[in-house]
């Protein structure tokens, strides 16, 4: 399932660049353009989900697989800390509406 007007979807099929962090057949994770935190890296499903209720319903394994690959991340960037934060709707701050996790580390968080 792909969406031909959304962002992300071509991001993940390259016809907008990205800084590429990780990718495999199921999932893309790339650099934020406006970093909240000294690595900041979105990672999303190649397929287009709304938001992460969305995922988590249609598609349980690929929101783990996910969540897995935050955790790969933090192990490579930071010491293996890590904040995940999934915006779901407009009113809480989703402004593309493709699933995608916030992977904040790389330094202490404040609360």
């Amino acid at each position: 399932m792909k969406d031909p007007d959304c962002l992300f979807c071509k991001i993940v099929n390259c016809e907008i660049p990205s800084e590429k962090v990780y990718e495999d057949a199921t999932t893309y994770a790339f650099k934020d353009i406006n970093p909240q935190a000294k690595v900041h890296v979105l990672i999303v499903p190649r397929d287009h989900y709304r938001n992460v209720d969305e995922l988590a319903k249609q598609d349980e394994h690929q929101l783990a697989h996910m969540v897995k690959v935050a955790q790969r991340i933090a192990d490579r960037e930071f010491n293996g800390s890590y904040r995940l934060v999934f915006n779901t709707g407009e009113d809480a701050g989703q402004t593309v509406f493709h699933v995608h996790a916030h992977v904040l580390t790389g330094e202490p968080l404040e609360e």
